[in-house]
């Protein structure tokens, strides 16, 4: 049984947006002269390098280079204008200033990752219990965990995807989580909440799910989905009967 995520309170604010915010962010210090002013249905408005249109999608491209994009439906922009950015005077990308995280143990238990997976969840509006599900699955709580592929951490993000996120050290649980809960938030927007095919997209990317239409037929990202779908639901009835236990107690 799929469950469906929780409402935003405010969907201009959700995480979907703030993930495409990253991008803007990004193509604005990086973009010279010219841009692409583009305003989505969802409340979204940046600025891209360029757009190519590809069927009845389009690719927003970070890049002049077109190695980093983000497609959408075409029926999804609002407004697209062509404007003259001002050169930075310096070519120092943005910086964001945090505090460093203390040193995390090399595996986090469930009640470390708590507080964690519930701020993360609420910031980006994604089931706190499906964020433990993914870092189960994913990593099984080792904070250092690397893949063959050369994911890392908790929600093994591949590098080029935590840059793109603002995470700096992949390996420092919150940032980690943090970067993979926006990450999975707009991969849910893009599916129009489809977790099934989220979770496809979260192993083996979106480009293999939109080439499949749906969960592509691969091995390793069936059970990945299914095992993580099982996780959650448990997870979803084993909070549901504790509540359903502390309200008869009452």
């Amino acid at each position: 049984m799929f469950h469906s995520r929780k409402g935003s309170r405010n969907p201009r604010r959700s995480g979907r947006n703030a993930a495409f915010a990253l991008f803007a962010a990004f193509v604005f210090a990086a973009s010279a002269h010219a841009a692409e002013h583009i305003t989505l249905k969802n409340g979204f408005d940046g600025f891209w390098d360029h757009r190519e249109n590809v069927g009845d999608r389009v690719r927003l491209y970070t890049d002049a280079a077109g190695l980093s994009f983000v497609e959408v439906a075409a029926g999804d922009i609002v407004s697209d204008e062509h404007v003259d950015l001002p050169k930075p005077v310096a070519a120092k990308p943005a910086v964001t200033v945090t505090p460093a995280e203390p040193p995390a143990p090399e595996r986090l238990s469930d009640a470390d990752l708590e507080p964690l997976l519930s701020k993360a969840g609420t910031v980006f509006n994604v089931d706190a219990d499906l964020l433990a599900s993914v870092v189960r699955e994913e990593s099984n709580g080792h904070t250092r965990a690397v893949s063959r592929a050369g994911a890392q951490g908790l929600m093994q993000l591949m590098p080029g995807t935590a840059s793109d996120l603002g995470v700096a050290d992949s390996f420092a649980p919150g940032e980690n989580i943090q970067g993979g809960a926006a990450y999975l938030d707009w991969l849910l927007a893009r599916y129009r909440n489809d977790i099934a095919k989220a979770l496809a997209a979260y192993n083996a990317g979106p480009a293999a799910v939109d080439r499949y239409h749906g969960i592509p037929p691969y091995r390793e990202t069936r059970l990945y989905v299914a095992r993580v779908i099982r996780e959650y639901n448990r997870r979803y009835q084993q909070r549901h009967q504790a509540e359903l236990r502390s309200a008869a107690s009452h």
